[in-house]
């Protein structure tokens, strides 16, 4: 049974064991323990972990006044496409209205598969900034930038 529970500094072991294997390391998307760290210890910052019952997949966001950032998910490979990407998803829109934002953001890949799940969900693409986003392997990838209103709580 899938969970999902909030979390500070103390989630972060929980994520950093997501983080090693949820990314490419061709895309060179993931993050250090410290990156998330700095975040997290920012006012408006949450961290959630969803558990099966193991971590499986986690999402960090950051309020700030009227407008939340979504700054990472990341799903283990072998239980993508079983909703844990969509939950999360749902779940960080769910926070950020009820800590009174009025707009949800997140930036990827232009090549991500996810940008399915997110047009899905309901947020629209609203720009593009070429070559943003240099690989591991050296290529630079186009970023999206998504966002939807929110009906706050």
């Amino acid at each position: 049974m899938l969970t999902v529970t909030r979390h500070g500094l103390d989630g972060l072991d929980d994520a950093m064991s997501v983080m090693t294997r949820a990314f490419d390391p061709q895309f060179g998307e993931a993050w250090t323990a410290s990156q998330c760290a700095g975040v997290l210890a920012m006012p408006g910052a949450t961290m959630l972990i969803a558990r099966n019952p193991e971590p499986c997949g986690f999402a960090l966001l950051r309020t700030v006044v009227d407008e939340a950032e979504l700054m990472l998910l990341a799903v283990l490979p072998d239980v993508r496409k079983q909703g844990v990407g969509r939950f999360l998803l749902r779940e960080t829109m769910q926070v950020a209205a009820t800590e009174g934002a009025g707009f949800y953001f997140l930036e990827v890949r232009a090549d991500n598969p996810a940008i399915e799940l997110y047009a899905k969900e309901g947020l629209h693409a609203i720009g593009r900034r070429p070559n943003y986003y240099r690989g591991n392997d050296g290529e630079l990838r186009d970023a999206l930038t998504f966002r939807a209103a929110l009906h706050k709580n």
